[in-house]
């Protein structure tokens, strides 16, 4: 798949849960667009990984951190030196289990991690960002936000928070120089996945209209996109990246 060649030469760049998956991919691309990133993840095993895979970009930088807790967040705030241009929320867990079955550990944990995580992290940063230069908030929402998923009380109520913090920001924080947007992904191929027996990942793809789940690429591309001067004037949306799930 040909990439769409953005530059992001001297933008700071934090992703959280950065470190593998996803979040690694869209790390992977700033690094190749030229961006000052930081990795910012809770697994210093999974951050040892990244740099060794990503060790040809000097500009790579990583941290701990743990989204639940305030004083990490803050630490992760003082250590950076910025200026900061693009955040991106991507750090998230899951606890899956039917609602009857769902013990209270299991829903707190999510909530603090993917909701109030996100609410930390941003009110850290915020004001590491450039105030002279656009800036851009990206928040990683999921399509079980916009339609449910068995199993996933926990999870569908943070993305829907996550939603709906996005579209605050963005009336918020616009008149300061922020975009503030979330990008909601379907079934999405990665190393975890692709452990799953092959009947299983067959019947996830024939549920998606385009008839396939979607690569880390497809997501990370979207990311680029919204932190691009491109997608300037696109601010308080939700981008689905399901192909055509939620339809």
């Amino acid at each position: 798949m040909a990439q769409v060649k953005y530059s992001f030469a001297q933008r700071g760049v934090v992703i959280t849960g950065g470190a593998q998956g996803i979040g690694l991919e869209i790390a992977k691309r700033f690094l190749e667009a030229g961006a000052d990133v930081t990795i910012a993840d809770y697994s210093e095993g999974a951050l040892q990984s990244a740099k060794i895979e990503l060790k040809l970009y000097p500009q790579l930088k990583t941290a701990v951190l743990d989204v639940t807790d305030r004083a990490s967040c803050a630490r992760l705030a003082e250590s950076f030196t910025g200026p900061l241009h693009i955040l991106v929320n991507n750090a998230g867990i899951t606890r899956d289990k039917s609602f009857a079955k769902m013990t209270d550990a299991d829903f707190d944990q999510v909530i603090q991690t993917n909701l109030t995580g996100v609410y930390n992290v941003t009110k850290a940063l915020l004001g590491k960002f450039d105030p002279a230069a656009p800036k851009r908030i990206i928040n990683m929402a999921s399509v079980v936000a916009l339609y449910g998923n068995f199993g996933q009380t926990n999870y569908a109520a943070t993305k829907a928070g996550v939603v709906a913090m996005t579209k605050t920001w963005a009336k918020e924080l616009a008149r300061k120089g922020f975009t503030s947007n979330a990008i909601a992904p379907g079934f999405i191929r990665t190393k975890m996945t692709e452990a799953m027996p092959k009947e299983v990942l067959d019947g996830i793809a024939a549920k998606v209209p385009v008839g396939r789940m979607g690569e880390t690429s497809e997501i990370a591309n979207t990311c680029l996109f919204l932190a691009s001067d491109e997608a300037a004037y696109i601010n308080g949306t939700v981008i689905s990246v399901d192909g055509g799930l939620v339809i």
